[in-house]
Formats: C-alpha cells, structure tokens, sequence
C-alpha cells in the first residue's frame, strides 16, 4: 500500500481500513459456526463508521450495540433489525423504549433492576419484549484488567441464582419473552480454557431452564476473540467455534457471536508525520502530529501496537513516540528500536482498526482524523476530517 500517496491527498493524521481483510475475517468467523445455526452480530464498538457498517450488512452480519445511537448507525447502514441486539448496563428508559419500538431481535438484561425497567416499559408501550439475560460465570479470562466482564467484581450481568430469578419473573410476564442467555467474559481473549468454561456453565443453566419450560433459542457467547498485536498466540476460529460447540450437546440453540475486534483490529492502520525528534539526557522522542485524542490505546491500556517508519528499515537508538497533546500520557509507542527520522516521516502504527477512531475526542480543540477505505486496490473517503468550525458549531451560538 502506498502509504505516503495515502498521507498526501488526505492529510494526516489519518486512519485506514482494507475493506478486503475486514470481508475476510467476517467470512472466516461466519465459516467456523457453520455446522450450526447461527448469528455473526458485529460489535459496533470496535468501529461505527457507516460505510464499515455497511459492508459488514452486504456480508450479511447482525449488530450487537451498546446505544441507541449504535442502534440506529446499524440500521441506517442496512443492517435488518431482527440481527440486532441491545447490550449495555447503563441503558436509559428512552432509549429502551426506541428499542422496542423499532422491534430489535432482543434486549440483554444486565441486572434485576434493568429486567423490571423494561417490563414496565414495555407494559406502557403495549408491547412483549424480547430480552437475554447476561450471565456472569465468574470466569477469570486472563486479559486485561480493564478489558475483563465475566468476574463478579465486574460491573457486567448477573450471576446464575440472579438469572434464574429473572427467567422466572420473564415467564410469568406478559410483557417480558425470554429468547436468549448472553455472556462475555471479555475482549481480546487469547486462551480457549476460560471460553469453553464459561459456554460449559451457562449451557447447563439453559438445560435447567428447559426443564421449567423456559425455551431458550439464542445462546449469545458475546465476542473477544484476540488478534495479534504483538507476538499474541491467538485462537483459530475453528477452534474457538468446535470449543463452544462442545458444550451444547443436546442443546438446539442458534449461536449469537459478536467479535469485533477480530473483525476490524488488523483491518486498519494510523498514519501519522512525524515533526521533529527531541533528545534529551536519557531519552529519545519522535514527536508526531498524531496524539493520544486519536489513538487512546495507548495511554489507556498502555496498549501495545507495531510501529514503522515508512519506507525505512533497521532499527536505531530506542525512541519513545509521542503527540502534541498536553499530558506526560500522549504517546503511541514507547522504547521502539526506530531508525533516524526526519520531519515529514510516516510513522504506521498497526492493528489500529477497532477501538481507535470511536475513542478519539476534541481533547485540546484538536479536530479528529479522516478514514479512509481501500476497495480492490483503490482508496475512498469515508469520514472527512474535521475542522475547527465544526468543534465549535455547537456553542458558538450562546457566546454571549
């Protein structure tokens, strides 16, 4: 790919996605369930932009969404509203209600609490509302801190004595369907032994369900399958599929698989210039017009992603990368091995394609990047970078 043609006409900084490797790994997951019935629902998280969405809808995929605002991206972008579903522990009535209203596959149910919300909503509304309730196995996934859902000090689901209740508060309702049970122990998974022990736990609650006559149809096992980001042993679809597969024996369920990362993580790559090179006493630093209200990974998670210098090869004095932005934690690569560079250098961070966009901000009053797609070899805009008119366009008004 020509990465300074790309920095050329459309500035940087810049993000870009293959749309080609993004189809591939959709159809490579979607392959691995095949044996089964079964839903592949893109995280929408991992990356909004409509165009995406929109390729992901042509494949065929559904949408698990963690807003009103995710729902309705999904559907402006084709996606059918039987595939798509409501995840979320921080749902707001209103937007339960659009949910609802719009006739989505199901809701999932985080806690009692949210489970008696939506029953009342869906009373004031007329409606029966299909929900899953997300089940929490208490399963260490080992991933990071930051990233896991499936422990119960985690704010995410309930446990099985919790789902039980809710099951049987959802059986006796007229308002309430129970179609699914829903879990995710967490992102960026990268040993089977957690998944498969999880799948084990909620698949015999869907067998002692069955026997108080609570039919089940969606067994949703959530997403995080990881990907490379560095020197990662990953999980083959294959074998992450047959490892869930082997938990359902006697179980005639439809899987729901939502992976997102998987789908999109190595799909997309940032672009950044570099500016200068600072060296201090101890330190090295290349700094870039790209910052951390672009790329939060880093500073975040102190998340690790391949860096290159375009068009340079070998490696020098170890450099730290770092942003424009006004905190000691804008960086995107620490002590990285980087040949000399000069101002108006490429830097390419990798795997950049899911969490990087839909976590930039204005931090700074900095406008957000463009993205750009490649099709066949062929480059097109698909979100115009922002301007400073449109930082402001939403105060400038009230100045007084």
């Amino acid at each position: 790919m020509d990465y300074r043609k790309l920095a050329q006409k459309y500035d940087t900084p810049l993000y870009v996605y293959d749309f080609g490797e993004v189809a591939k790994n959709y159809a490579a997951i979607k392959k691995a369930f095949k044996a089964r019935k079964s839903l592949i629902a893109y995280a929408v998280k991992a990356n909004s932009n409509l165009s995406l969405l929109k390729l992901l809808a042509n494949l065929g995929s559904g949408a698990d969404c963690v807003s009103i605002g995710e729902i309705k991206r999904a559907l402006l972008a084709g996606i059918p509203a039987y595939k798509i579903i409501f995840s979320g522990v921080g749902k707001r009535d209103e937007e339960i209600a659009e949910a609802l209203e719009k006739d989505i596959l199901y809701i999932n149910i985080e806690s009692e609490a949210e489970g008696h919300r939506v029953e009342r909503i869906a009373k004031e509304l007329g409606k029966v509302a299909r929900i899953s309730v997300r089940v929490n196995p208490n399963i260490d996934p080992k991933t990071h801190p930051y990233i896991s859902t499936g422990l119960s000090e985690n704010k995410f689901g309930v446990d099985i004595d919790t789902a039980k209740r809710l099951y049987l508060l959802a059986k006796k309702s007229p308002y309430l369907s129970p179609v699914g049970i829903h879990f995710h122990i967490g992102s960026q998974l990268t040993e089977l032994g957690p998944i498969k022990e999880a799948s084990a736990i909620v698949a015999d609650l869907v067998r002692a369900l069955q026997k108080i006559d609570i039919d089940i149809k969606f067994f949703d096992v959530g997403g995080g399958l990881g990907i490379r980001y560095k020197d990662e042993k990953t999980i083959e679809p294959y074998d992450y599929a047959q490892g869930i597969l082997s938990t359902l024996s006697g179980l005639d369920v439809t899987i729901v698989c939502e992976p997102g990362r998987f789908i999109v993580g190595n799909a997309g790559v940032f672009l950044t210039r570099v500016l200068y090179e600072k060296h201090t006493g101890s330190k090295r630093f290349i700094i870039v017009d790209g910052a951390m209200n672009d790329l939060l990974r880093p500073s975040l998670y102190n998340a690790y992603h391949e860096v290159e210098v375009v068009g340079k090869e070998g490696e020098g004095e170890p450099a730290d990368v770092v942003g424009p932005v006004c905190e000691s934690g804008d960086f995107l690569a620490k002590d990285r091995p980087l040949p000399p560079t000069q101002p108006r250098d490429l830097i390419l961070v990798k795997s950049a394609g899911a969490y990087g966009f839909v976590m930039s901000s204005n931090y700074n009053t900095r406008p957000r990047p463009a993205e750009v797609a490649i099709e066949e070899g062929k480059d097109r805009l698909i979100r115009e970078r922002e301007h400073f008119e449109d930082l402001i366009e939403k105060e400038i008004r009230f100045m007084v």
